[in-house]
């Protein structure tokens, strides 16, 4: 075999290792999580990942491959969570639940931005906290990461914060339910919004009702497809910046006077399309596929279960590089938003069911 083709077996081998020990700690994740389901296994394995990072670097020979499985693992998974979707279950949770969706959605993107701000919480970090907490948890960060390019310290922060107010919601919501007197559907309504991540809306809604469960985990699966707008506007956010700032360096070097924004190329159809991630392509091309109903139902559950295992390998790999000393910089702000945003978006969910009378 000539040198040639020899490259690519050699790139891949380099990455073997590292792949291989984020892999090994999200089977363990993955068992652990099945013992403790309000936990789940992501939030384990960068857990398990930033612990042993911190008992020991990784060499050198592990690094090509966890910087893999935080990237391009990663970007995998969110293609194959298009899988668990249909198109036509937009319908299906009803009229009255899409503006409350959509509210509460915009509501916590506007209160990360203003909130994050007067905290001085650092602008990738709120986006995450945001992202995380208006959307669905541990995947719209996996899918809004690789677009804005975050540290890893920000997503394994953004993820743990998420996760502790995911644990307050699935103690505290079934009490605040039975106080306000509401319905299954109203119930499985309000988890489904501000509650992120699936297990922990499964947990909340389940020990309401059956009917409340059901009607959340469509609302949550329903809610998982406004990743696909905030991360075509990040992104065209993160391109228009950079173009900003490639004109006013280019500017200076020639003497010439700061630009503006307007000073920028204008935008086309074709460099529109250019900012469209890879993977949310693909996570909307296994949605329709999907929504033909071509994929036998034994699928559905084997996709499911590998999207949340490639999840916990991406994140274990994140947790092996993240510096902990960054949390320690971070100090308790960034907790602080999380908190906010998670009362604000519980409190958003209410007050919109009760204007739309849904609740």
């Amino acid at each position: 075999m000539t040198d040639a083709a020899l490259r690519p077996l050699d790139r891949a081998g380099r990455l073997v290792p590292g792949l291989a020990l984020a892999a090994a700690i999200a089977v363990v994740a993955t068992v652990v999580g099945r013992f403790v389901p309000v936990v789940g296994a992501p939030v384990v394995g960068v857990v398990l990942g930033a612990v042993l990072g911190t008992v020991r670097r990784p060499a050198a020979v592990l690094r090509p491959g966890i910087t893999t499985a935080s990237k391009t693992v990663l970007q995998v998974a969110v293609v194959l969570l298009g899988a668990q979707l249909s198109l036509a279950q937009v319908a299906t949770v009803g009229a009255s639940s899409l503006p409350v969706m959509l509210g509460t959605l915009v509501i916590c993107l506007v209160a990360a931005w203003g909130i994050g701000r007067a905290l001085g919480v650092v602008g990738d970090l709120r986006t995450l906290i945001g992202v995380g907490t208006g959307i669905c948890g541990a995947s719209a960060i996996a899918a809004v990461t690789p677009v804005i390019g975050a540290a890893s310290v920000e997503v394994a922060y953004a993820v743990s914060t998420i996760f502790l107010f995911n644990v307050a919601a699935v103690v505290v919501f079934p009490f605040v339910g039975h106080a306000l007197g509401m319905s299954q559907e109203a119930f499985g309504l309000f988890a489904g919004t501000a509650v992120n991540d699936t297990s922990s809306v499964v947990a909340a809604a389940s020990s309401y009702g059956a009917a409340a469960a059901h009607t959340a985990v469509v609302v949550k699966l329903v809610r998982t497809l406004m990743i696909i707008p905030v991360v075509l506007g990040l992104a065209w956010l993160v391109a228009r910046r950079q173009e900003v700032l490639d004109a006013r360096a280019a500017a200076a070097a020639d003497g010439g006077s700061d630009v503006t924004p307007a000073a920028a190329r204008p935008w086309t159809v074709g460099r529109v399309a250019r900012l469209v991630p890879w993977f949310l392509v693909g996570f909307l091309v296994l949605a329709a596929v999907n929504s033909t109903g071509v994929l036998p139902g034994p699928v559905h559950p084997a996709v499911a279960a590998a999207a949340a295992f490639l999840i916990t390998v991406a994140l274990s790999a994140i947790g092996l590089s993240t510096d902990l000393a960054g949390f320690r910089r971070a100090g308790v702000r960034p907790l602080v938003l999380g908190g906010a945003l998670w009362v604000v978006v519980s409190l958003s969910s209410l007050g919109l069911q009760a204007l739309t009378g849904a609740l």
